[in-house]
């Protein structure tokens, strides 16, 4: 019960925090789908063709026009790849990593646990360069103590972990899985971080490597620090071909509004986790 004179509202601090989280799983998944232009653009194409059948029909092609200028513009005008770029360049290549290293981390979200279980192969997604230079790096560094964390960012299917299917790819790509923890439970970036940390327990001092998706590492490299230690960024998985290839040539397909969309999604939850103190700062950079 609350105490007496509590006002309502204040009801969430009483909340478990597993209640909490699965609260804010559920909000972060419904606002990334609503502001996605993958759902916004065609919606607004809806709208507008109904309204030329209604009374409001100079309204309905204004929204037609526009929404199309729009998939017209940033389909041939690189914005997405310039917002990509900024997110990528964030932090350097890593050719090489000094011995001794006393454990790598790669993060899920690149491997279909629902496509693996149904057909039983490792069906791999955008971003398999995580799994990839994991297996070569546990090569490159037997001393290294490995771990892997994913579990489901499915807003309905938690029954099946990401986990289960990289074990498969691991064990097929000859690597000892008896080596690699396993992190089978977090649903985001900032479960990852917390959850892998009580599972690896990082001393003072040890040497971390996180491999991710470069367009990904700043908003990783932020939920680590936070969650308590600092690994090395190993940034993998690039879309763009850095600072010294900077482009303004035009994207003549609709790659463009595909790249837009995941960066504004990147952006967007790099700002929602500095609002919600998953970070310590805005844009991680690295440390000095």
């Amino acid at each position: 019960m609350l105490p007496p004179g509590q006002h309502p509202a204040s009801r969430l601090l009483f909340y478990p925090p597993a209640r909490i989280n699965i609260a804010m799983f559920v909000l972060s998944k419904i606002f990334i789908f609503l502001t996605d232009f993958g759902f916004i653009l065609p919606a607004l194409l809806c709208i507008g063709a109904l309204l030329l059948w209604t009374r409001w029909h100079r309204a309905g092609r204004w929204i037609v026009s526009l929404t199309m200028l729009t998939v017209a513009a940033f389909s041939v005008f690189p914005v997405g790849t310039w917002l990509i770029a900024a997110l990528e360049n964030r932090f350097p290549v890593v050719h090489k990593v000094a011995k001794p290293v006393t454990g790598i981390v790669t993060l899920g979200g690149t491997i279909s646990q629902f496509l693996t279980a149904a057909r039983g192969q490792p069906a791999l997604t955008a971003g398999a360069e995580r799994l990839t230079e994991f297996v070569a790096l546990g090569r490159r560094h037997p001393e290294a103590r490995l771990v892997f964390s994913g579990g489901s960012g499915s807003l309905i299917r938690q029954d099946v972990k990401e986990a289960d299917a990289a074990r498969l790819f691991f064990r097929q790509m000859g690597l000892d899985v008896s080596r690699i923890m396993f992190e089978r439970q977090s649903r985001n970036t900032f479960e990852n971080a917390t959850l892998t940390y009580s599972l690896a327990k990082p001393g003072a001092g040890e040497r971390w490597v996180l491999i991710t998706s470069a367009m990904h590492m700043p908003r990783a490299i932020g939920a680590f620090r936070k969650a308590g230690w600092s690994p090395i960024a190993y940034p993998v998985d690039f879309k763009t071909f850095g600072p010294a290839r900077f482009s303004i040539e035009p994207e003549l397909r609709f790659e463009g509004m595909g790249r837009l969309s995941a960066a504004l999604r990147e952006w967007m939850a790099l700002a929602i986790y500095r609002v919600l103190g998953r970070t310590e700062t805005l844009f991680p950079a690295p440390a000095r």
